[in-house]
């Protein structure tokens, strides 16, 4: 482990807390710039990969999803945990399903169920990046779908 900011190795662990089942938590202090930081440590999963949606195929990489609701509600206000639980309930979700491949499609579905339920701009927000809304008609459907979902 280096610090992020002078490069440093001389570390040392102020803070461990377990932020969910599988994530330990830890602050950490540069002993030579006195700054500090946070780092996460999880158990490394099984890999997936992840169908798009021009046929091409990747690795699953849960800040890539992180980034991307990231990108979409920067302006709303959501916490930085909230956020982070949302992408663990996603990854957990797809490894429990058991399914190597998963198409990419199907992520950002349940990426806008999870943000409907506590953001509905930020669903809305979100669905306008990951479809590629083209027009208000696009917008207004979105809208009417998202609405529908709720009073279910």
């Amino acid at each position: 482990m280096i610090c992020p900011f002078c490069n440093s190795q001389n570390l040392r662990v102020i803070d461990k807390r377990s932020s969910s089942t599988q994530t330990i938590r830890r602050r950490r202090e540069c002993e030579n710039c006195k700054k500090r930081f946070t780092t996460y440590e999880r158990i490394e999963k099984v890999t997936m990969q992840v169908v798009k949606r021009d046929g091409r195929v990747e690795e699953f990489d849960r800040e890539k999803i992180k980034r991307g609701i990231l990108k979409a509600v920067k302006k709303r206000d959501i916490s930085d945990q909230t956020l982070e639980d949302i992408v663990h309930e996603i990854e957990q979700q797809l490894l429990n399903s058991g399914k190597q491949v998963v198409r990419s499609v199907d992520i950002g579905e349940m990426v806008l169920t999870h943000l409907t339920q506590i953001d509905k701009l930020g669903a809305l927000l979100f669905a306008a990046v990951y479809k590629e809304f083209k027009s208000l008609e696009d917008v207004e459907k979105e809208l009417n779908r998202l609405s529908k979902k709720n009073i279910n």
